[in-house]
């Protein structure tokens, strides 16, 4: 009778243990997939946050530059293409709209850069930049010969003119006075021992005139656009 008694609850036991073993089986099973669902999550957080930081970028540079100078350009093309690079890696975790979104950004980017260049080549042509020197300085002024007591008088023609006329100028016009600006930086440079200190100070203001007043230009067309 004892033996009978010590089957069945032997029995009842087993019976106990079995939902619990298979539910331990079932909950195991279940992990895995939750890892790596969450890993995949994330790879698709990361490259829609660049691509969002990307879209900022772009809207930002372009709209508020409609022009800009020679030497701002290598640190726009750098950023370009650091940002750009790094959503190719991680490209096929975009979706479908994210890829056209990128393309389109990419597209936009492309045209924009073109266009500087353009911008730039015609403003930097010996004809049109000897042109637009002379507009604004005057003829018979080499620059190449200019010396260190002419050169304030040189600025100061060039600030004139930005000044009566910049309201009515177009990105060329600011592109092409900014050619005529680098060279007489450039001569300035050969010369500047030859030129007194409350001068030197002088011409410093008025080249930071010119850049202020070029980065005004840009900011209110970017408000208006």
């Amino acid at each position: 009778m004892k033996r009978i008694v010590f089957s069945v609850a032997t029995l009842a036991l087993a019976a106990l243990l079995t939902p619990a073993a298979s539910a331990q089986s079932t909950t195991t099973k279940t992990t895995t997939p939750s890892r790596t669902s969450s890993t995949t999550d994330r790879a698709i957080s990361s490259v829609e946050r660049d691509l969002g930081v990307f879209r900022d970028w772009i809207n930002t540079k372009l709209d508020q530059a409609d022009v800009v100078t020679k030497r701002e350009m290598p640190r726009i093309k750098e950023e370009y293409e650091t940002q750009s690079t790094r959503i190719d890696r991680g490209i096929d975790s975009l979706t479908a709209q994210g890829k056209r979104e990128y393309a389109g950004l990419k597209n936009r980017y492309e045209s924009w850069e073109a266009r500087q260049e353009r911008l730039e080549k015609q403003a930097s042509q010996p004809e049109t930049a000897q042109q637009t020197q002379t507009r604004m300085l005057g003829e018979n002024v080499n620059l190449a010969t200019a010396r260190g007591s002419e050169m304030t008088d040189l600025y100061g023609r060039f600030i004139d003119y930005v000044r009566t006329n910049r309201k009515n100028w177009t990105a060329e016009d600011w592109a092409q006075a900014s050619v005529v600006l680098t060279r007489l930086n450039q001569r300035y440079e050969k010369v500047r021992e030859q030129i007194g200190v409350e001068d030197r100070l002088r011409v410093r203001s008025w080249q930071a005139e010119f850049r202020t007043l070029e980065q005004a230009k840009k900011t209110k067309e970017a408000i208006g656009s």
